[in-house]
C-alpha cells in the first residue's frame, strides 16, 4: 500500500519476470557510469533468453564472461536472496489405444484417454504445486493432448533433494513398467529429460558471494529472505558450468499471470543493492 505499482490491464502478461531485473542491472551500471566516486572493481554484464524452459544458459559462454561469480536479479519479493533450486526434470508420457467404430467396439478398442487416466491418478496426488511449499517437491502436469488413438501428457518434475529428484523419476517409469504389464504390451512411452540442477551444491564452496549480499541488503535496511527459490534460474544453469551465481530479488509478485505486477519503490531498491555489493567487494580487495 501507498506505492507505486506498474501492471497491465489484466489480459496479458507484465512481463516483469524479468524485465524488472534488466532494468535495475541497466540502472545500476548507469548509476556507477554515471558517478565515478563509487568505487567498485571489474564488472561483467550478461543477458540470457528462455530461462523459463531451462534453455537459457546452455550457450552462455562462461570463460569469456570472464567473472568469478555473478548474481541474477530473478527473485520476486523484496529482500529475497537465494542459493538453492529445485532439481529439474521434464517427462513426455505417450499412451497408445486402438480406434475402432465405437458400435462395432466391443473387444476391440483401446482408448488411450483411459489408460492416461489410470496414470494420472496413481500418482500422489497431495505432491503437485498447489498442495505442495518450501522444500517439498512435486509432479507437475502442465498440458495434456488426447485422442483414442494417442494421449500425450507433459509434466515438470521437482525436488530440492537429489535423491529425492532421482526418486521421482524412479516413481513414473515404474508406473509405466506396472501399466504395460498390465496391459501386456507397449501401451505407454516415457521420455525424462534432466533440465537443471541444485545449485546450492556449486554455491556453498564459496559462500562468501551469498554473505556480501546478505551484508548489501542489511546495509540498506533490507531484511533478507533467504530460502529455497521454488523453481530455477539460470544461475543454477550457469552455478555447473563454473560461474557460481546466487539469486537476488528484482521486485515483482504474481508471476506468469496476467496478475502480475512490480512495485517501483523495490525496483530501486535492487538497483541499490547492485551498486552497494560492487562497493562492499572493492572495499574488500
Amino acid at each position: 500500500k501507498g506505492q507505486t505499482i506498474i501492471t497491465t490491464d489484466g489480459t496479458t502478461l507484465l512481463a516483469a519476470d524479468d524485465k524488472a531485473g534488466i532494468t535495475e542491472i541497466m540502472t545500476a551500471m548507469k548509476v556507477m557510469i554515471d558517478n565515478p566516486s563509487i568505487q567498485h572493481g571489474t564488472i561483467k554484464v550478461g543477458f540470457t533468453p528462455d530461462e523459463e524452459i531451462g534453455r537459457g544458459a546452455h550457450k552462455f559462454d562462461v570463460a569469456k564472461f570472464g567473472a568469478d561469480w555473478a548474481y541474477t536479479m530473478d527473485g520476486s519479493q523484496i529482500g529475497e536472496l537465494e542459493y538453492e533450486n529445485f532439481n529439474a526434470a521434464g517427462a513426455v508420457v505417450t499412451f497408445h489405444g486402438k480406434i475402432v467404430h465405437p458400435g462395432y467396439a466391443k473387444g476391440k478398442m483401446i482408448n488411450s484417454m483411459y489408460i492416461a487416466q489410470e496414470f494420472i491418478e496413481s500418482l500422489p496426488r497431495m505432491e503437485t504445486p498447489e498442495h505442495t511449499e518450501d522444500y517439498q517437491g512435486f509432479f507437475h502436469l502442465h498440458n495434456m493432448k488426447g485422442a483414442v488413438e494417442k494421449t500425450e501428457l507433459q509434466y515438470i518434475i521437482r525436488d530440492h533433494d537429489r535423491e529425492h529428484f532421482e526418486a521421482r523419476k524412479e516413481v513414473m517409469n515404474k508406473l509405466v513398467a506396472d501399466l504395460n504389464a498390465q496391459y501386456d504390451r507397449e501401451a505407454v512411452t516415457i521420455e525424462i529429460n534432466d533440465q537443471y540442477f541444485n545449485m546450492r551444491e556449486k554455491v556453498e564452496p564459496v559462500m562468501h558471494i551469498v554473505d556480501v549480499a546478505e551484508k548489501a541488503m542489511r546495509e540498506l535496511e533490507i531484511e533478507p529472505l533467504i530460502k529455497p527459490i521454488r523453481g530455477g534460474t539460470d544461475g543454477s544453469q550457469l552455478s555447473y558450468m563454473g560461474l557460481p551465481c546466487p539469486n537476488i530479488f528484482a521486485g515483482g509478485h504474481n508471476f506468469h499471470g496476467p496478475y502480475e505486477y512490480v512495485p517501483v519503490e523495490s525496483m530501486m531498491k535492487a538497483t541499490e543493492v547492485i551498486v552497494k555489493i560492487a562497493q562492499l567487494v572493492a572495499s574488500d580487495s
